[in-house]
């Protein structure tokens, strides 16, 4: 598709993680030493300088799927709080992937905060994204008006892209 593209490879990233990013980073973290997952969302949290900061009902359920990929083990500590730690199949994972390993461990936080946008383009924002719920909850958007839908979009994103 011509969403905008991911940071590093041409163009502005529309979000900081692509679909199975934060998974294979939260892996490395607990590579690096076991976490609970609330340790996960604090160092998230401090990594990105308070710009992204994952929900618990991001974390504990990525956390879940590590384990059930066999990547990650989860057991009681000694007060009984659920600790992450690599499995050897893990450790083979991240190794079969290290480049995008060190591509996340090197991103940055976004240059612009959501506190730093102002009113009227966060309004609007909001807007965009109600008008897209809106059409989408009607289900009868057939795969034609999806493609036009997404255009729409694209043509958005390319010139904003351009008044830089």
């Amino acid at each position: 598709m011509g969403h905008m593209k991911r940071h590093g490879r041409g163009g502005r990233r529309n979000r900081l993680f692509d679909y199975g990013e934060l998974r294979l980073l939260m892996l490395a973290m607990i590579a690096e030493k076991p976490r609970h997952g609330y340790d996960i969302i604090k160092a998230l949290d401090e990594r990105f300088e308070g710009n992204y900061t994952p929900s618990p009902g991001v974390v504990y359920p990525t956390l879940a799927w590590l384990e059930d990929m066999g990547y990650a083990v989860i057991e009681p500590d000694e007060n009984n709080r659920k600790l992450s730690s690599i499995t050897p199949e893990g450790e083979a994972f991240l190794t079969a992937n290290q480049a995008s390993v060190e591509d996340l461990l090197s991103r940055k936080a976004p240059a612009v905060k959501a506190s730093d946008v102002p009113e009227d383009i966060l309004l609007a924002m909001k807007s965009l994204k109600s008008a897209l719920y809106d059409r989408l909850e009607e289900g009868d958007a057939g795969e034609a008006q999806i493609k036009e839908i997404a255009a729409i979009i694209d043509e958005a994103a390319r010139k904003l892209a351009e008044q830089a």
